[in-house]
């Protein structure tokens, strides 16, 4: 019996992974940026929000989901994004989207000024409290470094504005396994502390595919209500 359940959970997942696959091999447009609240577009679909240290791989990260080169941009320079970009996911071309994926302004880097990181502390602040279409976050971190105090903040943040997230590691292909595991351990023993943080963590590699197939599927149930807050 177990085992017949262990079969129909694989066979349920995989089927999930290729809707999941379908999904983003079809439309994925980019929509508009909004440095401020003001240009934020009319919140008629469900957004998944990416956030993460500036160097954590987030644009690369989104390229990778999506099956495009260049839907977001990278860059060696830290910090470029400063606004909240939008992408239109599913649906019709000028029609509503089933869904939108908003990558959010870098974290964390040390040489921007104080006047950049008060606004994007009040931009992020003021979005994910006010956001009522907002259905899930996705916390990027750098597997080669684990959590920092950037990305605790992050988190109490999160916590705060009762916004559930994923955490998803990142270029897990540039460590050892061995020490992805005591990583990937201690980011779990520490998210099980915050509330709003989900269960599960995601592994990822953009450049080798990794995780990337498994991400997918947990966006498009997040983004379609089929998994529940954490």
């Amino acid at each position: 019996m177990d085992s017949e359940r262990d079969t129909s959970g694989d066979s349920a997942r995989l089927n999930a992974e290729k809707a999941a696959s379908r999904l983003f091999s079809g439309r994925v447009d980019f929509l508009l940026s909004a440095p401020q609240l003001k240009f934020l577009p009319d919140p008629i679909a469900p957004e998944i929000a990416f956030c993460g240290r500036s160097n954590v791989g987030k644009s690369s990260l989104l390229n990778a989901l999506t099956g495009r080169r260049a839907i977001a941009r990278t860059s060696v320079t830290p910090g470029r994004t400063q606004e909240l970009n939008f992408f239109d996911v599913g649906g019709t071309e000028g029609g509503v989207p089933l869904f939108r994926l908003v990558d959010m302004p870098g974290y964390g880097f040390a040489k921007a000024p104080v006047k950049v990181v008060e606004k994007w502390k009040s931009l992020v602040k003021s979005y994910l409290r006010g956001r009522q279409v907002l259905a899930r976050n996705l916390v990027l971190v750098d597997s080669r470094h684990g959590l920092k105090d950037a990305d605790r903040e992050m988190m109490r943040m999160l916590d705060e504005a009762a916004v559930g997230y994923r955490i998803v590691l990142t270029k897990t292909d540039k460590i050892k396994a061995s020490a992805l595991d005591t990583v990937a351990a201690k980011v779990a023993d520490e998210a099980r502390k915050h509330p709003a943080a989900f269960p599960e963590l995601h592994l990822t590699s953009s450049e080798k595919g990794m995780g990337i197939a498994a991400l997918r599927a947990a966006i498009v149930a997040d983004a379609l209500g089929e998994n529940r807050p954490a």
